[in-house]
Protein backbone atom coordinates (compact mmCIF):
# COMPACT_ATOMS: atom_id res chain seq x y z
CA UNK A 1 0.00 0.00 0.00
CA UNK A 2 2.31 2.71 -1.29
CA UNK A 3 1.37 6.37 -1.05
CA UNK A 4 0.75 8.41 -4.19
CA UNK A 5 4.22 9.95 -3.78
CA UNK A 6 5.84 6.54 -3.47
CA UNK A 7 4.04 5.28 -6.58
CA UNK A 8 5.26 8.34 -8.50
CA UNK A 9 8.79 7.66 -7.23
CA UNK A 10 8.52 4.03 -8.38
CA UNK A 11 7.18 4.96 -11.81
CA UNK A 12 9.96 7.50 -12.34
CA UNK A 13 12.55 4.86 -11.55
CA UNK A 14 10.89 2.36 -13.90
CA UNK A 15 11.02 4.85 -16.76
CA UNK A 16 14.65 5.71 -16.05
CA UNK A 17 15.81 2.09 -15.91
CA UNK A 18 13.90 1.20 -19.06
CA UNK A 19 14.98 4.22 -21.10
CA UNK A 20 18.52 4.95 -19.89
CA UNK A 21 20.18 1.60 -19.26
CA UNK A 22 21.01 -0.05 -22.61
CA UNK A 23 18.59 -2.84 -23.51
CA UNK A 24 21.46 -5.13 -24.52
CA UNK A 25 22.93 -4.96 -21.02
CA UNK A 26 19.57 -5.53 -19.35
CA UNK A 27 18.83 -8.52 -21.56
CA UNK A 28 22.11 -10.12 -20.48
CA UNK A 29 21.09 -9.75 -16.83
CA UNK A 30 17.56 -11.00 -17.51
CA UNK A 31 18.88 -14.10 -19.27
CA UNK A 32 21.62 -14.81 -16.74
CA UNK A 33 24.37 -14.28 -19.30
CA UNK A 34 27.91 -13.10 -18.56
CA UNK A 35 28.45 -9.37 -18.15
CA UNK A 36 31.83 -8.09 -19.23
CA UNK A 37 33.67 -5.32 -17.43
CA UNK A 38 32.46 -2.61 -19.80
CA UNK A 39 28.80 -3.58 -19.28
CA UNK A 40 29.15 -3.02 -15.55
CA UNK A 41 31.11 0.22 -15.97
CA UNK A 42 28.62 1.62 -18.50
CA UNK A 43 25.60 0.86 -16.33
CA UNK A 44 27.13 2.21 -13.12
CA UNK A 45 28.26 5.45 -14.77
CA UNK A 46 24.74 6.06 -16.08
CA UNK A 47 23.38 5.51 -12.57
CA UNK A 48 26.05 7.72 -11.05
CA UNK A 49 25.38 10.59 -13.46
CA UNK A 50 21.77 10.52 -12.27
CA UNK A 51 22.79 10.33 -8.59
CA UNK A 52 21.59 6.73 -8.30
CA UNK A 53 24.80 4.71 -7.91
CA UNK A 54 25.43 5.26 -4.19
CA UNK A 55 22.14 6.06 -2.40
CA UNK A 56 23.42 4.25 0.72
CA UNK A 57 26.37 6.66 1.13
CA UNK A 58 26.36 9.79 3.31
CA UNK A 59 24.66 12.80 1.71
CA UNK A 60 27.94 14.70 1.52
CA UNK A 61 29.36 12.03 -0.79
CA UNK A 62 26.44 11.37 -3.12
CA UNK A 63 24.01 9.51 -0.90
CA UNK A 64 20.25 9.99 -0.78
CA UNK A 65 18.09 11.00 2.15
CA UNK A 66 15.52 8.38 1.24
CA UNK A 67 12.99 6.75 3.52
CA UNK A 68 13.27 3.00 4.10
CA UNK A 69 10.32 2.53 1.72
CA UNK A 70 12.08 4.50 -1.03
CA UNK A 71 15.22 2.42 -0.50
CA UNK A 72 13.14 -0.73 -0.83
CA UNK A 73 11.43 0.53 -4.00
CA UNK A 74 14.76 1.52 -5.57
CA UNK A 75 16.37 -1.87 -4.96
CA UNK A 76 13.26 -3.76 -6.05
CA UNK A 77 12.79 -1.81 -9.28
CA UNK A 78 16.47 -1.84 -10.21
CA UNK A 79 16.58 -5.61 -9.93
CA UNK A 80 13.21 -6.25 -11.57
CA UNK A 81 14.31 -4.11 -14.52
CA UNK A 82 17.38 -6.38 -14.85
CA UNK A 83 19.78 -3.47 -14.32
CA UNK A 84 23.25 -4.63 -13.22
CA UNK A 85 23.78 -4.00 -9.54
CA UNK A 86 26.39 -1.32 -8.87
CA UNK A 87 29.72 -3.02 -8.23
CA UNK A 88 29.41 -4.51 -4.76
CA UNK A 89 33.04 -3.94 -3.80
CA UNK A 90 32.79 -0.23 -4.55
CA UNK A 91 29.30 0.71 -3.44
CA UNK A 92 28.52 -1.57 -0.51
CA UNK A 93 31.98 -2.46 0.81
CA UNK A 94 34.93 -0.09 0.60
CA UNK A 95 32.96 3.08 -0.21
CA UNK A 96 31.01 3.15 3.08
CA UNK A 97 34.17 2.24 5.03
CA UNK A 98 36.13 5.15 3.56
CA UNK A 99 33.16 7.50 3.98
CA UNK A 100 32.81 6.53 7.65
CA UNK A 101 36.36 5.89 8.85
CA UNK A 102 38.67 7.37 6.21
CA UNK A 103 40.57 10.63 6.37
CA UNK A 104 39.34 13.68 4.46
CA UNK A 105 42.17 13.19 2.00
CA UNK A 106 41.10 9.58 1.41
CA UNK A 107 37.47 10.61 0.93
CA UNK A 108 38.39 13.24 -1.66
CA UNK A 109 40.81 10.96 -3.47
CA UNK A 110 38.76 7.79 -3.56
CA UNK A 111 35.02 8.34 -3.13
CA UNK A 112 34.12 10.19 -6.37
CA UNK A 113 36.23 7.77 -8.42
CA UNK A 114 34.77 4.80 -6.55
CA UNK A 115 31.20 5.92 -7.23
CA UNK A 116 31.88 6.43 -10.94
CA UNK A 117 33.87 3.19 -11.32
CA UNK A 118 36.94 5.14 -12.36
CA UNK A 119 38.50 2.87 -9.74
CA UNK A 120 37.50 -0.79 -9.75
CA UNK A 121 38.04 -2.29 -6.29
CA UNK A 122 38.49 -5.89 -5.24
CA UNK A 123 38.45 -7.43 -1.78
CA UNK A 124 41.51 -8.87 -0.05
CA UNK A 125 40.09 -10.66 2.98
CA UNK A 126 40.12 -14.48 2.66
CA UNK A 127 43.34 -16.48 2.65
CA UNK A 128 44.12 -20.18 2.14
CA UNK A 129 44.08 -20.69 5.92
CA UNK A 130 41.67 -17.91 6.85
CA UNK A 131 38.26 -18.29 5.28
CA UNK A 132 35.46 -18.84 7.78
CA UNK A 133 37.99 -18.03 10.52
CA UNK A 134 39.04 -14.78 8.90
CA UNK A 135 40.78 -13.47 12.02
CA UNK A 136 43.47 -16.11 11.49
CA UNK A 137 44.81 -14.23 8.47
CA UNK A 138 48.60 -14.15 8.12
CA UNK A 139 49.27 -11.54 5.42
CA UNK A 140 51.54 -9.16 7.30
CA UNK A 141 52.30 -5.46 7.00
CA UNK A 142 55.39 -4.07 8.70
CA UNK A 143 55.84 -0.32 8.99
CA UNK A 144 59.20 0.96 7.79
CA UNK A 145 60.18 4.54 6.93
CA UNK A 146 56.62 5.80 6.49
CA UNK A 147 55.49 2.77 4.45
CA UNK A 148 53.88 -0.57 5.11
CA UNK A 149 55.71 -3.54 3.59
CA UNK A 150 53.09 -6.18 2.79
CA UNK A 151 53.77 -9.88 2.21
CA UNK A 152 51.31 -12.76 2.02
CA UNK A 153 48.52 -14.24 -0.06
CA UNK A 154 44.80 -13.63 -0.56
CA UNK A 155 42.40 -16.21 -1.99
CA UNK A 156 39.05 -16.16 -3.83
CA UNK A 157 39.56 -12.54 -4.93
CA UNK A 158 36.48 -12.01 -7.07
CA UNK A 159 37.07 -10.06 -10.32
CA UNK A 160 40.56 -9.21 -9.15
CA UNK A 161 41.72 -9.42 -12.78
CA UNK A 162 39.81 -6.17 -13.44
CA UNK A 163 40.80 -4.33 -10.28
CA UNK A 164 42.74 -1.08 -10.02
CA UNK A 165 42.91 -1.19 -6.20
CA UNK A 166 42.40 -3.78 -3.48
CA UNK A 167 41.22 -3.16 0.07
CA UNK A 168 43.05 -5.56 2.36
CA UNK A 169 43.02 -6.85 5.89
CA UNK A 170 46.63 -7.26 7.02
CA UNK A 171 48.28 -8.23 10.28
CA UNK A 172 50.19 -5.31 11.79
CA UNK A 173 50.67 -6.74 15.31
CA UNK A 174 51.55 -10.42 15.54
CA UNK A 175 51.69 -10.35 19.35
CA UNK A 176 48.14 -9.07 19.91
CA UNK A 177 44.99 -11.19 20.16
CA UNK A 178 44.23 -12.16 16.57
CA UNK A 179 41.24 -9.81 16.12
CA UNK A 180 43.18 -6.92 17.68
CA UNK A 181 46.27 -6.94 15.46
CA UNK A 182 44.62 -6.38 12.07
CA UNK A 183 44.64 -3.20 9.96
CA UNK A 184 42.71 -2.06 6.86
CA UNK A 185 44.95 -1.00 3.95
CA UNK A 186 44.18 0.39 0.48
CA UNK A 187 46.68 -0.98 -2.06
CA UNK A 188 47.26 -0.01 -5.69
CA UNK A 189 47.15 -3.21 -7.77
CA UNK A 190 49.91 -1.82 -10.02
CA UNK A 191 52.36 -1.84 -7.12
CA UNK A 192 55.54 -3.84 -7.73
CA UNK A 193 55.41 -7.20 -5.98
CA UNK A 194 51.72 -7.98 -6.63
CA UNK A 195 50.89 -11.07 -8.67
CA UNK A 196 47.34 -12.05 -9.66
CA UNK A 197 46.85 -15.70 -10.56
CA UNK A 198 43.50 -16.83 -12.03
CA UNK A 199 41.47 -19.64 -10.48
CA UNK A 200 39.35 -21.28 -13.18
CA UNK A 201 36.14 -22.69 -11.70
CA UNK A 202 34.48 -25.96 -12.70
CA UNK A 203 32.29 -24.21 -15.32
CA UNK A 204 35.40 -22.86 -17.05
CA UNK A 205 34.82 -19.30 -15.85
CA UNK A 206 37.48 -16.89 -14.62
CA UNK A 207 35.84 -14.97 -11.81
CA UNK A 208 38.09 -15.59 -8.81
CA UNK A 209 41.83 -15.23 -8.31
CA UNK A 210 44.72 -15.67 -5.93
CA UNK A 211 46.65 -12.50 -5.14
CA UNK A 212 50.24 -12.64 -3.88
CA UNK A 213 52.11 -9.83 -2.13
CA UNK A 214 55.89 -9.95 -2.13
CA UNK A 215 57.35 -7.07 -0.12
CA UNK A 216 54.80 -4.64 -1.56
CA UNK A 217 55.34 -1.02 -0.50
CA UNK A 218 52.16 0.81 0.57
CA UNK A 219 52.22 4.49 1.64
CA UNK A 220 51.26 4.88 5.29
CA UNK A 221 48.52 7.35 4.30
CA UNK A 222 46.66 4.40 2.72
CA UNK A 223 45.84 3.05 6.18
CA UNK A 224 42.12 3.50 6.86
CA UNK A 225 41.36 4.71 10.37
CA UNK A 226 43.67 3.53 13.13
CA UNK A 227 46.31 0.84 13.03
CA UNK A 228 45.12 -2.48 14.52
CA UNK A 229 41.45 -1.43 14.32
CA UNK A 230 40.84 -3.11 10.97
CA UNK A 231 38.67 -5.87 12.44
CA UNK A 232 36.12 -3.25 13.52
CA UNK A 233 36.04 -1.75 10.02
CA UNK A 234 35.72 -5.22 8.49
CA UNK A 235 32.66 -5.99 10.65
CA UNK A 236 31.10 -2.71 9.51
CA UNK A 237 31.83 -3.62 5.88
CA UNK A 238 30.41 -7.13 6.19
CA UNK A 239 27.19 -5.80 7.74
CA UNK A 240 26.74 -3.61 4.65
CA UNK A 241 27.50 -6.54 2.34
CA UNK A 242 25.26 -9.06 4.08
CA UNK A 243 22.20 -6.79 3.98
CA UNK A 244 22.56 -6.33 0.23
CA UNK A 245 22.88 -9.84 -1.19
CA UNK A 246 19.36 -11.31 -0.98
CA UNK A 247 18.47 -9.85 -4.41
CA UNK A 248 14.76 -10.47 -3.98
CA UNK A 249 13.88 -8.22 -6.90
CA UNK A 250 16.21 -10.19 -9.16
CA UNK A 251 14.59 -13.44 -8.02
CA UNK A 252 11.17 -12.00 -8.92
CA UNK A 253 12.47 -10.99 -12.34
CA UNK A 254 13.91 -14.45 -12.97
CA UNK A 255 10.71 -16.14 -11.82
CA UNK A 256 8.56 -13.91 -14.05
CA UNK A 257 10.79 -14.81 -17.00
CA UNK A 258 10.50 -18.53 -16.24
CA UNK A 259 6.70 -18.23 -16.17
CA UNK A 260 6.66 -16.33 -19.45
CA UNK A 261 8.86 -18.94 -21.12
CA UNK A 262 6.71 -21.74 -19.71
CA UNK A 263 3.69 -20.23 -21.48
CA UNK A 264 5.65 -20.43 -24.77
CA UNK A 265 7.25 -23.87 -24.36
CA UNK A 266 5.40 -26.84 -25.91
CA UNK A 267 4.74 -29.77 -23.59
CA UNK A 268 2.49 -32.68 -24.46
CA UNK A 269 -0.69 -31.38 -26.08
CA UNK A 270 -0.26 -27.89 -24.68
CA UNK A 271 2.42 -25.75 -23.07
CA UNK A 272 4.59 -26.27 -20.02
CA UNK A 273 2.63 -23.74 -17.96
CA UNK A 274 -0.40 -26.07 -18.05
CA UNK A 275 1.57 -28.83 -16.32
CA UNK A 276 0.43 -28.96 -12.68
CA UNK A 277 3.76 -30.32 -11.40
CA UNK A 278 5.62 -27.43 -13.00
CA UNK A 279 3.15 -24.91 -11.53
CA UNK A 280 3.64 -26.42 -8.06
CA UNK A 281 7.41 -25.92 -8.44
CA UNK A 282 6.85 -22.31 -9.44
CA UNK A 283 4.56 -21.77 -6.45
CA UNK A 284 7.15 -23.31 -4.10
Amino acid sequence: RFTAEEIAFRDELRRFFREKIPAGIRSKVAEGRHLDKQDIVTSQRILNAAGLATPNWPLAWGGKDWTPVQRYIFTEELQRAAVPLPLQFNVFMVGPVIATFGSEEQKKKFLPATANLDIWWCQGFSEPGAGSDLASLKTRAEKRDGKYIVSGQKAWTTLGQHADWIFCLVRTDREAKKQKGISFLLIDMKSPGITVRPVITIDGAHEVNEVFFDEVEVPAENLVGEENKGWDYAKFLLANERTGIARIGLSKQRLARAKRLARETPAGDGVLWEDSAFRRRVAA
